[in-house]
């Protein structure tokens, strides 16, 4: 079985919805940190669309979200302790 594939704002909305539940609803995750995660090395595309964008799985959003997350709730004020 094949994993779902996510363009850059599809997985800005699962990783917010993922995040959200951590903070409180405090911090929003928006298509260019998903860029900027894949930028980064954070995140790996797994496929391009039929107009070149990347394409994501669930699963490598999932671990994006959480590498970073202790750094984007530090910056919105939230601790990780």
């Amino acid at each position: 079985m094949t994993e779902e594939l996510y363009t850059a704002p599809e997985a800005a909305e699962l990783a917010t919805t993922w995040r959200r539940i951590v903070s409180a609803g405090a911090a929003a995750v928006t298509a260019t940190t998903i860029r900027s995660w894949a930028h980064r090395g954070h995140l790996h595309a797994a496929g391009i669309d039929e107009t070149g964008r990347a394409l994501y799985t669930r699963t490598g959003i999932a671990l994006a979200e959480r590498a970073t997350r202790a750094r984007a709730l530090r910056l919105v004020g939230i601790s990780t302790h």
